[in-house]
């Protein structure tokens, strides 16, 4: 009908030129009725891609935070172009960084526990040492606040684990399962929460979770990059040590939880990465 054909979905996305190394802001339309899209370049105002059939866009694939690819672009989605895009796709999945910090590391296997038996799933994984600037530039915001030294020299104390993390109404979830910022606070008002089992105080306070659709696209850029770059360097060091693969039967029974026990055993968790193989048959 003429209505489905002319029925459309709104995304705001950004899209990294490495010629300009700038992120460049579009808005990107889908019509499900043909499979078209159409892109609007947000700062200069003006038509970028005119409405064409694209066959390798699917409806399933529009959720904040996914990566999509346009005509050899990917573009990342970081929030909804309208209120009737936020109204039909708002409660549909979303991804999320989930970020374990150096006092927390050490309860890794139970936090992502906690993670998996909340629905998330844990589509990237990769533990890391931050530099200063990396540091600095994960807390910009903070930057003219009293306590932007002593975050900034916590950050770079030990290995931080990122993770990316995707279902329904992530960004809410995940910080509804972190609690309160501070972690007295939080064992008061959310005493199960993340931040009341395993932080001390307001800095120290084992996780971290980003608060809206942007602050999620902009630090997953950081540790995850679209770019072609590699992120943060990763905590391995590739001598006296050797490598241990989890089965995909142990990570679907939920098994797949590194705890830290082996350290009894002598044995130390020095970097983490999270694969996925695909096999054809």
């Amino acid at each position: 009908s003429l209505q489905n054909h002319s029925e459309r979905y709104v995304f705001i996305a950004e899209w990294y030129d490495p010629n300009a190394s700038l992120l460049r802001r579009y808005e990107l339309l889908f019509y499900p009725g043909d499979g078209s899209v159409e892109m609007h370049d947000v700062k200069n105002h003006r038509t970028f891609l005119k409405r064409t059939k694209y066959d390798d866009l699917r409806l399933e694939d529009l959720f904040i935070g996914n990566k999509v690819t346009i005509f050899s672009r990917q573009l990342v989605l970081i929030d909804y172009g309208d209120q009737y895009t936020a109204r039909q796709l708002g409660s549909r999945k979303e991804k999320t960084l989930a970020l374990i910090k150096p006092d927390a590391v050490s309860k890794a296997g139970e936090i992502v526990e906690i993670i998996n038996k909340a629905g998330f799933t844990i589509t990237k994984l990769k533990m890391m040492m931050l530099s200063r600037k990396e540091a600095t530039d994960f807390h910009v915001d903070h930057q003219s606040r009293p306590f932007f030294n002593e975050l900034i020299q916590f950050f770079t104390s030990g290995p931080v684990i990122a993770m990316e993390i995707l279902r329904d109404d992530a960004i809410c979830e995940w910080k509804r399962l972190l609690g309160p910022a501070n972690s007295g606070v939080a064992r008061t008002d959310a005493p199960g929460s993340i931040r009341a089992l395993f932080g001390t105080d307001g800095i120290r306070n084992a996780a971290h979770g980003p608060d809206s659709f942007a602050s999620a696209a902009r630090e997953m850029e950081l540790f995850f990059p679209s770019s072609g770059g590699c992120g943060p360097a990763n905590t391995a060091r590739f001598t006296g040590c050797t490598c241990c693969i989890i089965k995909p039967h142990a990570v679907s029974e939920g098994e797949c939880c590194v705890e830290y026990s082996v350290s009894s055993a002598f044995l130390r968790l020095i970097f983490i990465y999270l694969s996925l193989f695909i096999c054809f048959r």
